[in-house]
């Protein structure tokens, strides 16, 4: 983990409310595990007073790549940055997803910008056959871009099947017959807490990688606890331990 500066590439709308931020950043571009995230101060002041937390979406040569949306006054100022800004940030923090073992098969869960670490995941599972699923409120929640067999669930229906990614999900599991499969899931609490429950029930392996307000990025300041499922007197932090847990692990 150090304190460096990032230079800012360009900052890309992707949706409505939907940016991607590339930044320049030799030293850290290659230390990232998908997963992985920075705790980014956005401003030169005092205001915001915190950092913010961003998953490393991509990393492309020397450029590290954001996924975000505009969800406050934080992000509404990264969207006026412009190429050659600096951008004082925390990294790598956290834990992030384990690629290794005994599958041969990834399928990736997102819902909504829980999509943004999986870019990179996908590169960093050579080897391994890939399928995504996504799902969000509507068309305009859901970003494809580095992913590959695409499969897609909106509330409302505007875009592929209506309802959830949990159940659009367990509707296609027979394609997995015969696969050695893991899954990587990244979303809204309630979105893993239905699907940590579906895996478990379906005796299948797979990590979530979990949402949750957070400070200082790396457990000092205690503000970031997960129940330990294996452990009823302690409590896991997301920011030190997680974000990434395996399923077996938290209780969400």
């Amino acid at each position: 983990m150090i304190i460096t500066e990032i230079t800012v590439s360009s900052v890309e709308q992707l949706k409505n409310h939907i940016y991607h931020l590339k930044c320049y950043s030799p030293a850290l571009a290659n230390s990232f595990k998908a997963g992985q995230f920075l705790n980014l101060k956005v401003n030169d002041t005092t205001f915001p007073l915190l950092r913010r937390p961003f998953s490393i979406s991509d990393v492309n040569g020397d450029e590290i790549y954001l996924l975000f949306n505009v969800h406050g006054e934080g992000t509404r100022m990264l969207t006026h940055k412009v190429k050659g800004d600096l951008l004082d940030v925390l990294a790598p923090l956290g834990c992030g997803f384990n690629t290794d073992g005994d599958f041969d098969t990834a399928v990736l869960i997102g819902g909504g910008l829980g999509v943004a670490p999986f870019p990179l995941l996908t590169k960093q599972l050579q080897g391994k056959g890939i399928y995504t699923f996504l799902g969000g409120r509507s068309e305009a929640d859901i970003v494809t871009y580095g992913l590959k067999n695409v499969f897609v669930s909106t509330d409302d229906g505007s875009l592929g099947e209506k309802g959830t990614v949990v159940k659009l999900f367990l509707e296609n599991l027979d394609k997995f017959e015969g696969k050695k499969i893991k899954v990587f899931a990244c979303g809204p609490t309630p979105m893993l807490k239905a699907l940590q429950a579906a895996l478990l029930q379906n005796n299948i392996d797979g990590e979530i990688s979990t949402e949750c307000a957070m400070a200082c990025g790396f457990g000092i300041c205690q503000g970031c606890p997960i129940e330990d499922k294996n452990n009823s007197s302690k409590y896991l932090l997301v920011c030190k331990d997680g974000p990434v847990f395996n399923i077996k692990d938290v209780i969400l």
